[in-house]
């Protein structure tokens, strides 16, 4: 067992879950709905989908309402040629930054 370092590394941080039911609780709409869903025709749709998905659920996670979430990096990105957003600006536009205005953080943060 030469990653077993890596295994036990949950009995040490307490913050980190036995299992990963919360991540597949979060992804169980997507997964239903995808069926049904005419934007998902294609690899490049799935793909896009996704992204946005993992985006709304990260920012839920954090107690960050999505809607107002996705306005303020829609306003914030334009200012931006496209993939040059410097690293420092990046880490205060994730939705677990300090730094986001209030009204994005309108939900109680989940558990």
């Amino acid at each position: 067992m030469n990653q077993e370092k890596y295994l036990r590394v949950f009995l040490e941080l307490a913050i980190i879950p036995l299992d990963n039911n919360d991540a597949e609780r979060s992804i169980k709409k997507f997964c239903v709905g995808k069926h049904s869903w005419h934007i998902i025709d294609s690899k490049k749709g799935a793909k896009a989908s996704a992204f946005l998905y993992s985006i709304a659920e990260t920012a839920k996670a954090n107690g960050v309402n999505p809607f107002e979430y996705f306005k303020f990096l829609m306003e914030q990105l334009k200012e931006y040629p496209r993939n040059e957003v410097p690293e420092e600006d990046l880490k205060k536009l994730m939705p677990w930054s300090e730094t986001l205005p209030d009204c994005c953080k309108q939900l109680k943060k989940q558990s």
